[in-house]
């Protein structure tokens, strides 16, 4: 199976623009295994619609939970357990992208986090990182609670403004690479999201990653 786990350093960095950038790219499959909050849409809906994908390239969620909060919490609420051994990449020939719920260290139960999840499937991940001031220190504290893991990473996309000393930051001490900047875009489409390269070649990377 080749494809990313894309993750974020906070909620509403931006992980369901960059998954629909990503998966208009590369042609891929998308899945969010876990969506907390429905009563505004769906982040499925979200990237079907910016990515423009067919029935047969999107994957249902694993657990659909009622409020925008915590999966631990919006699962406790609706009287759900989120179980991992429930949760397996599914049998495709695609490329997939997987987008996570919330940051790493967001619990999903009462003792497993993101960052579990990310390990059971097993796919090099993508970090997504506001451009703007604290991306940092979130970034990398993000990126070494990876590396103790001993997850592959496969880089970072960085949301926002453009920032060349954030940027610069980021790849030093973090010791990684910006795969791509996307700016905050109006319209957001699909002709938008493709009118941004990105700035290595996310096949391979992908193989690298593993």
């Amino acid at each position: 199976m080749s494809g990313f786990f894309v993750t974020g350093t906070d909620t509403d960095v931006g992980k369901t623009v960059v998954a629909a950038w990503l998966t208009a790219h590369l042609g891929a499959t998308y899945w969010k295994p876990i969506q907390a909050g429905e009563a505004d849409g769906t982040d499925t809906k979200t990237v079907r619609a910016l990515a423009e994908l067919p029935d047969e390239r999107v994957i249902p969620e694993s657990y659909v939970l009622p409020d925008p909060l915590s999966p631990h919490e919006s699962a406790r609420r609706a009287g759900v357990t989120i179980d991992l051994a429930a949760i397996r990449l599914p049998e495709i020939d695609n490329f997939l992208v997987v987008e996570g719920a919330g940051g790493l260290m967001v619990p999903l139960n009462d003792s497993e986090l993101v960052i579990d999840l990310i390990e059971d499937l097993g796919l090099p991940s993508i970090l997504v990182a506001r451009s703007t001031l604290g991306t940092i220190n979130h970034t990398l504290l993000s990126l070494e609670a990876l590396r103790r893991r001993g997850l592959a990473i496969a880089g970072v996309v960085m949301v926002g403004p453009e920032s060349d000393h954030n940027r610069a930051a980021i790849e030093r001490y973090g010791r990684t690479q910006v795969i791509a900047e996307i700016p905050w875009l109006d319209p957001l489409d699909r002709q938008a999201l493709c009118g941004i390269a990105p700035e290595l070649d996310l096949a391979k990377l992908a193989q690298m990653a593993k």
